[in-house]
């Protein structure tokens, strides 16, 4: 036997299986791939991989925004995830942030801290991308 016929994943039957994953693969676990896969090409920190007291660049999209009051005044938090995992945007201080909305795709710049096991950074740096086009 030949080393390409004992390797399934570069062989013929490698890259059928790999489609078939593709295909019956939900839409949520596509896009995450598709996240993971644009962080890859990037050459950032998957969320999954940021560690305490790390400054990193993560890219990913909205899944949740919400304001929530942090020692009397304003916070936005918004979760981004990555396909990898999730870190929690906090700007103090703000009740609103054009473009900072649920599925919009952002590439943000601080330094993780990590509380109760979640990663959080405080007033990110930000950049969004462009808006899908509607």
């Amino acid at each position: 036997m030949t080393t390409s016929q004992t390797s399934g994943a570069t062989g013929p039957r490698g890259r059928l299986r790999g489609i078939w994953e593709r295909f019956a693969a939900s839409a949520e676990e596509r896009d995450a791939a598709e996240l993971l896969d644009t962080t890859e090409q990037l050459g950032l920190v998957p969320a999954a991989e940021c560690c305490d007291r790390q400054r990193v660049t993560v890219h990913g999209s909205i899944r949740s925004v919400r304001m929530l009051p942090r020692a009397g005044s304003p916070a936005l938090e918004a979760e981004l995830f990555d396909g990898s995992g999730a870190v929690t945007l906090i700007w103090l201080g703000r009740r609103r942030i054009h473009g900072i909305d649920c599925g919009r795709t952002l590439t943000a710049s601080g330094l993780v801290s990590i509380s109760a096991g979640q990663r959080i950074m405080y007033n990110p740096r930000y950049e969004l991308d462009p808006a899908p086009a509607s």
